[in-house]
């Protein structure tokens, strides 16, 4: 059995936590779900299901399908960040710049790579997602695009099976899980090199596998082109982190040679821009009230500017305006949304964690739930290490675990501070700071985590330092 270094080998991380105010914000009860008294009569026509229904959903769905939307006129995709719409207000130049660096690709010339910095929500994604969707109309099949997300890869391994397997000849061609890496990269290779042409290889939250798996994947797909005949790969990475670069070796740097893009976070006037773009395109006439853009605007401003924050901000809150069957959008729902999301994004948060990410805090909330105090990061291996062999995964490094510690910390899920043991050294304390009692839950709806998770008592309710109104020590 593999011994996990000391504790004090493990590296302590400043916290950054963006999303931690949101964690730690006041519970509020989410009043959207249900009809304050004196509200608004439904909708002439609207079918209301019957009371006692014994539990049965199938009337309010019935419901649902029976009445029409007052309030949405477009499918409510278009209020998501998934969503590409034909404009992108305020980030004309930075689409220019895009397109500038890409564009060689339509002459069948290699395009330089790119770095995309910014923020989360500063329209990084939909600007090159919008001149990929353009460039595509006007190669064809000579220029192929991959997007691949980092957040959902743990290693190495996983990038270069994935970019093998979109160019798989056929189902039964594509590359299994159990080869050799050096295997994977020959088999990627020569698929596409059958394929030929050039490949723009988009690689979205890039730093994220660099912090789990290293920048040597980087210099694999940096070099793939002295190795390559018939095709050519360009490399997009997309980052949160001004200072990514900074963590990769020399040689990856100077192997990579690539031009860089920042993008500025929206402040609240263009937030309220590109929403009123996004609810005439969404909404029928006259239907959100003064103050509904601007008031979701300016709470995504105060947010470092997340557009993302702002859409889901005025879905939600046509959502919520929906179920109290209201024919209008008023401020009042943004506030019902806002006290929601506030609610509802830790649970999204865990739910969007890597496999071995998601063992991991499961394993920090079960220590917690014990003690109702810090645990060490030793324990928190073992406990890990313990779970990940019940499920039949394979245990990850102690320093792999260690940088999933940091971005548990970075997410403001947990927060670890240095302690000293005396002549044991340093190391780190592991404090929980999201609820437990709506946490583990979230966690054990995985199939992942069903084979460990355990039955929980209707109603129990578990204290965090979230949950303590008396917690000491800054988040």
């Amino acid at each position: 059995m593999t011994v996990p270094p000391a504790p004090e080998d493990l590296p302590a991380t400043p916290p950054v936590r963006p999303v931690a105010n949101q964690a730690t914000a006041p519970a509020v009860a989410p009043v959207g779900d249900r009809r304050p008294a004196g509200g608004t009569a439904p909708p002439s026509g609207a079918s209301v299901p019957p009371t006692g229904t014994g539990g049965n959903a199938g009337a309010f769905l019935d419901a649902i399908l029976q009445t029409k939307s007052e309030l949405f006129r477009a499918s409510r995709e278009v209020l998501r960040d998934s969503y590409v719409p034909a404009r992108l207000p305020h980030r004309e130049e930075e689409l220019r710049k895009v397109a500038e660096i890409l564009g060689p690709a339509l002459r069948g010339d290699l395009p330089s790579n790119l770095l995309v910095y910014g923020k989360i929500g500063t329209g990084k994604t939909a600007v090159v997602a919008q001149v990929r969707k353009d460039l595509q109309a006007r190669a064809g099949p000579k220029l192929s695009f991959i997007t691949v997300n980092c957040a959902n890869l743990d290693t190495s391994y996983s990038l270069l099976q994935t970019i093998g397997n979109t160019f798989a000849p056929s189902e039964a061609e594509r590359i299994p899980t159990g080869w050799s890496l050096d295997r994977v990269q020959a088999t990627m290779a020569r698929f596409m090199d059958a394929r030929r042409g050039t490949t723009v290889l988009v690689l979205d939250e890039i730093d994220r596998l660099v912090a789990r798996s290293g920048d040597n994947v980087l210099y694999t797909l940096s070099q793939l082109n002295t190795e390559l005949e018939s095709a050519r790969l360009s490399l997009v990475g997309i980052s949160n982190d001004l200072k990514f670069t900074n963590q990769l070796d020399a040689r990856v740097r100077s192997r990579l040679n690539e031009e860089k893009i920042v993008f500025q976070p929206y402040n609240a006037t263009e937030l309220q821009d590109i929403l009123r773009d996004r609810a005439r395109e969404a909404f029928n006439p006259d239907v959100v009230d003064p103050g509904v853009v601007e008031r979701c605007a300016a709470y995504a401003a105060l947010e470092n500017g997340d557009a993302r924050r702002a859409l889901a901000l005025l879905r939600l809150s046509a959502e919520m305006a929906e179920r109290d069957h209201a024919k209008r959008i008023s401020p009042d729902h943004v506030v019902k949304a806002k006290n929601r999301l506030e609610q509802d994004i830790v649970v999204e948060c865990c739910r969007t964690l890597p496999p071995h990410c998601k063992v991991l805090l499961y394993a920090i909330l079960q220590l917690y739930e014990r003690r109702r105090n810090g645990v060490l990061t030793g324990e928190v291996y073992d406990g890990y290490r313990r779970l990940a062999e019940r499920l039949g995964l394979q245990p990850l490094h102690a320093r792999s675990i260690s940088n999933y510690v940091s971005e548990l910390e970075t997410l403001g899920l947990v927060r670890a501070t240095i302690v000293s043991r005396g002549r044991g050294g340093r190391t780190r304390e592991i404090l929980v700071d999201v609820p437990i009692s709506e946490t583990m839950p979230a966690l054990e709806e995985d199939p992942l985590l069903a084979p460990v998770a355990r039955p929980r008592s209707r109603g129990q309710m578990l204290l965090t330092n979230f949950d303590n109104p008396n917690r000491t020590g800054s988040i």
